[in-house]
């Protein structure tokens, strides 16, 4: 929810079978947006994503028919088992929100969210993504497994896509429209500001992988849709916490154990700046 408030794109990594689409579905029904999934085969080609144009010997004209990039909620499964072509196809898709077929420039429609997930790396026929593409989503999550009680209810009430497919939308999309643009109203104090810089400074002392300054304004824009989330008119330090580990772990290529002291880490400079 952060992610889509925030008009960012989110990276799901687990494993098959945890309800990575179901998630998606119940989003998009949520707000009342229109959904398309794209499995990511090692066939697909940009055309399969973006769209092409053909023949319309009615018109006597070429007529473009647009893919399933152009929906507003947009799921693109196991996209690390796509040809790089093809990744690079939706993540310019991402970054520019607009794609270029034949020459021609259409824009993409508004709100505009991709979830993409990922396979762990130890599974066959996948190929981990470059990390400038990686650096294109906002924010990556785990699911993770149920716990036992989430199971057991699962297990007892059957598969939920269908009651997924079937949700009624409680607001709609000029809604969620209005509340992305109120992001930008959220007020950031400047020892807040202080704060993210000397974070974003101490990655890069002896880092592989430290955060860039794109980095630095997911996090403080996922701090600020945290923060709307709460009620709340302006970002605390305990926001920028809160979102850390989703908008860096893909970031700093960090493991779990590594995101702790990272977390730590935050904490810490958190007294350092005196932050309030």
């Amino acid at each position: 929810m952060t992610c889509l408030l925030a008009q960012g794109h989110l990276l799901i990594e687990d494993a098959p079978g945890l309800g990575k689409s179901t998630l998606a579905v119940a989003l998009a029904k949520t707000f009342g947006l229109n959904y398309a999934k794209v499995p990511c085969t090692n066939d697909l080609l940009p055309s399969d994503l973006l769209g092409l144009s053909i023949w319309d010997a009615t018109a006597q004209a070429m007529r473009f028919s647009p893919g399933p990039i152009f929906s507003q909620v947009l799921l693109a499964d196991e996209l690390n088992r796509a040809p790089s072509k093809t990744q690079s196809a939706l993540l310019e898709a991402m970054e520019e929100r607009q794609v270029s077929v034949d020459g021609v420039s259409r824009a993409l429609p508004t709100p505009f969210f991709v979830i993409a997930t990922q396979n762990p790396m130890d599974q066959v026929g996948v190929s981990p993504l470059p990390e400038s593409q990686m650096d294109r989503f906002m924010m990556r999550l785990t699911l993770g497994f149920p716990t036992a009680e989430a199971e057991l209810a699962l297990l007892r009430g059957g598969d939920r896509r269908g009651s997924a497919i079937n949700a009624r939308s409680i607001v709609n999309g000029e809604a969620l429209i209005k509340l992305q643009s109120v992001i930008d109203k959220i007020h950031i104090a400047e020892p807040v500001y202080a704060y993210v810089q000397q974070l974003l400074a101490a990655s890069r002392t002896g880092a592989t992988r430290p955060l860039s300054p794109r980095a630095g304004l997911a996090l403080l824009r996922a701090a600020r849709a945290f923060a709307l989330q709460t009620g709340r008119d302006h970002v605390l330090p305990d926001d920028v916490q809160a979102v850390w580990p989703a908008v860096v772990s893909h970031r700093l290529g960090a493991s779990h154990d590594s995101l702790q002291k990272s977390l730590q880490l935050a904490q810490a400079t958190l007294v350092s700046v005196g932050a309030p």
